[in-house]
């Protein structure tokens, strides 16, 4: 239901003390809130609903009411013309024979409403929108809707543009905003086209693409002046594909006229848009079978036919207005180009002309047609008029057929003239590098230090890799550039990819796999860069997140390389890891100094480097402060405890959860000459009644049991010493086993007595 309110003559219920006028604001509620209108309405039956029932639906609530302090009065109120409009639409293309037409349901539904002054477009298909506003400059008497245009009555014919084939054409294809098609948006402003002088017009109506005016005129002649009759007069005006296309041509000659005068002004492009959706709107219901002659008899182009192809003129215009445009809008040349019909020649001919006279409004369309082939193309006009902008066209995957030698005479030239740069000079290696010049490609890379060269890949990241932009799922692929990094320069390599992820140029995954890429068969060379990035990134990163992942991917790597001994010992590269065990430890606060009693469980049975490098690291990370030991004990499942080295392993992790009574058993067990050397590093502060309570005990038991227990007497003596520091006389009596073996103890508990008169 839709209800368009005026405000009336006012009751007396609107008469207040101090005779104040109160009127009603203006109100506007849209879709199910039109319900709270408070005004009851009904359907009337006619006898004619054949046993149909019909719902009600308040769809729209307008309510009007008079701004008195700006000299509007009650008569501009008077609600004059009132509209649904349904809208069908077929299946709109640049080329003929392919289009179907669904008369059953219409694509969009309009309401307009008028008053003297203003007009409200609204369309209320898939929710209640206002599309457009109109403020007539003269009074209206009358006003009718049409697919092309909105027809007003004054003391002539005005005609406004409206934006029904705008959103029809995006309700029929939501994916019409995209690098392969355009449309001018619905919120474009509307503007006047058209005034036509009519005698003694008084009203009109519409009729598919027909507008028929009444007038009234006082011309008479003498016989009707004594039959005392009035002539009235009737006009028909069809909007035919011929007045269509006539329209616009004169918009695109106006426009162009004032922008002569009015370079800066966006009155072309506005008039351009306008005239896209006149053709539009025309091609939804232009005929094939209706031959039209603009060219004589000879010309048997059909109305379609005649109305794609100043479509296709209209595209190829609006394209050369987007690509002169700004950064903000540039990117609509290409959709509007491609359906425009032109070939890139064509249009690089034409712009290429266009930039050669007007150097001062340089284009911003070539970055769209690298997208294109004719790669030497793009590149010689970029030389010429964006210069700056080669570096990123030289770097676009689609420039892929772009002449290496060509290029790269264009990129020393801009050298010459704009001077040394690091992206300049690392776009220029690349060149050398596909011209298979390996030394020429090795002497610009050293032209800057490291740490430089990763300051340009930072600025353009599309030298190391490309993709991943434009879809988060995409992948990204690492260029050749990388591939040759990857071998004679990882360290390099490595740096850069850090860089990027610190500088959110690209994303931890994303550079996961860049070097799963890079993975070349029957060989683990990125394998083992892929960690040097990890292991770099934990030295970089200072999210937590980020940290916590890397270091349970390191730990996983460190493990797998422990368990695949055997198996790897033949097919591991000869290069070692970008950083050792100590670079690490000195460098990453991640990785903390092996515990001292670490060394005395020593592996005897790891020949490879390699892996003796990865358990150090392993056995670095556990003891730093960060990684998560419960992590990791599910993986250490996988290693044995029966060498020395997996024993370790196990030993630490024990010890960092806190399980230090079964760790004093194991070590005693499998390698006693270590147990003072822990016990003075895991059994201080809050752990040293340890000492006491369970070292003591198990040494003495354990001595006492022992056929060879030099060891343990060594071990045991030291831990009295321990004891007899931290503990009163009296305690240390108790601990004294009553075997006969006192005699052992009294040594210990004298400089007991002795340390507590001292103190």
């Amino acid at each position: 239901m839709v209800h368009v309110y005026n405000c009336h003559p006012f009751s007396a219920q609107q008469i207040v003390q101090a005779d104040f006028l109160v009127v009603p604001r203006h109100q506007e509620l849209l879709g199910d809130r039109a319900k709270d209108c408070d005004i009851p309405v009904s359907i009337e039956k006619t006898g004619l609903e054949e046993g149909r029932q019909y719902a009600l639906s308040y769809v729209l609530f307008r309510h009007f009411s008079p701004e008195f302090f700006q000299g509007c009065s009650m008569d501009e109120m008077q609600l004059h013309s009132l509209q649904l409009y349904p809208f069908f639409t077929g299946i709109v293309t640049l080329s003929p024979g392919n289009q179907s037409v669904s008369p059953d349901e219409a694509t969009c539904v309009f309401c307009f409403f008028s008053l003297p002054t203003t007009g409200y477009l609204y369309s209320l298909k898939g929710g209640v929108e206002l599309l457009s506003a109109y403020q007539y400059p003269e009074k209206v008497l009358e006003a009718a809707l049409t697919d092309h245009l909105l027809h007003v009555i004054t003391n002539a014919l005005q005609c406004f543009t409206v934006r029904c084939a705008a959103l029809a054409a995006r309700i029929e294809d939501p994916y019409i905003d995209t690098t392969m098609k355009a449309c001018p948006p619905c919120s474009l402003e509307v503007c006047a086209l058209r005034m036509q002088l009519f005698i003694g017009l008084r009203s009109m109506c519409v009729y598919g693409r027909h507008v028929i005016l009444l007038s009234a005129a006082d011309a008479e002649t003498p016989e009707e002046t004594e039959r005392g009759t009035q002539r009235r007069g009737l006009k028909q005006i069809q909007i035919c594909c011929a007045i269509t296309c006539d329209l616009c041509v004169f918009q695109v000659e106006y426009s162009q006229r004032y922008a002569e005068t009015n370079p800066q002004a966006q009155s072309l492009r506005h008039l351009l848009s306008e005239a896209h959706l006149l053709l539009r709107a025309a091609l939804l219901h232009a005929s094939d079978e209706q031959q039209t002659g603009p060219g004589g008899p000879a010309d048997h182009r059909t109305d379609r036919q005649v109305l794609e192809e100043a479509l296709r003129e209209n595209c190829a215009q609006l394209g050369d207005s987007f690509s002169r445009g700004g950064q903000r809008e540039c990117h609509l040349a290409l959709p509007y180009y491609r359906m425009s019909g032109l070939s890139l020649t064509e249009v690089i001919k034409g712009t290429k002309k266009y930039k050669i006279l007007n150097q001062k409004r340089r284009g911003t369309f070539l970055i769209f047609l690298s997208l294109q082939e004719a790669a030497d193309q793009v590149i010689d006009i970029f030389s010429q008029s964006e210069p700056v902008m080669l570096i990123s066209m030289c770097t676009s995957p689609c420039m892929i057929n772009v002449s290496p030698a060509r290029t790269l005479q264009i990129l020393q030239n801009l050298e010459d003239s704009v001077g040394v740069s690091v992206s300049l000079t690392i776009t220029m290696a690349t060149m050398m590098l596909r011209l298979g010049d390996l030394q020429q490609y090795t002497q610009l890379m050293e032209r800057h230090a490291e740490m430089l060269l990763v300051y340009g890949f930072i600025e353009e990241p599309r030298l190391l890799l490309y993709g991943g932009c434009a879809n988060q799922h995409r992948r990204v692929y690492p260029t050749a550039l990388t591939r040759q990094m990857a071998d004679s320069q990882p360290g390099l390599l490595v740096a850069a990819m850090v860089a990027l992820h610190e500088n959110s140029k690209v994303k931890l995954e994303e550079a996961d796999h860049i070097f799963k890429v890079l993975l070349a068969p029957g060989k683990l060379i990125s394998v083992f860069l892929q960690v040097d990035f990890w292991e770099a990134m934990l030295m970089a990163s200072s999210n937590d997140a980020v940290i916590q992942e890397l270091l349970f991917r390191l730990a996983s790597v460190y493990i797998d390389r422990l368990t695949n001994t055997k198996s790897e010992k033949h097919t591991a590269p000869k290069r070692k890891s970008l950083k050792s065990a100590d670079d690490l430890v000195n460098s990453c606060s991640h990785y903390g100094a092996l515990y001292p009693w670490l060394i005395l469980l020593s592996p005897t049975d790891i020949t490879s480097s390699q892996h003796l490098e990865a358990l150090h690291k392993l056995q670095s990370l556990l003891c730093g402060p960060s990684l998560s030991v419960g992590s990791v004990v599910p993986l250490l499942e996988r290693l044995s405890d029966e060498t020395l080295w997996g024993f370790s392993l196990h030993l630490l992790c024990a010890t960092r959860r806190g399980q230090y009574d079964r760790s004093i058993e194991k070590l005693l067990d499998r390698c006693p000459q270590a147990i003072i050397p822990y016990a003075n590093h895991q059994l201080q502060e809050k752990n040293m009644a340890l000492w006491w309570q369970k070292l003591l005990p198990e040494l003495c038991d354990r001595t006492r049991a022992a056929s060879d227990n030099s060891i343990l007497l060594a071990a045991l003596k030291e831990t009295l010493v321990v004891v007899a520091m931290e503990m009163s006389p009296a305690e240390f009596l108790e601990l004294i086993p009553d075997d006969g073996t006192a005699s052992y103890f009294l040594p210990h508990l004298l400089t007991c007595s002795q340390r507590q008169v001292l103190a």
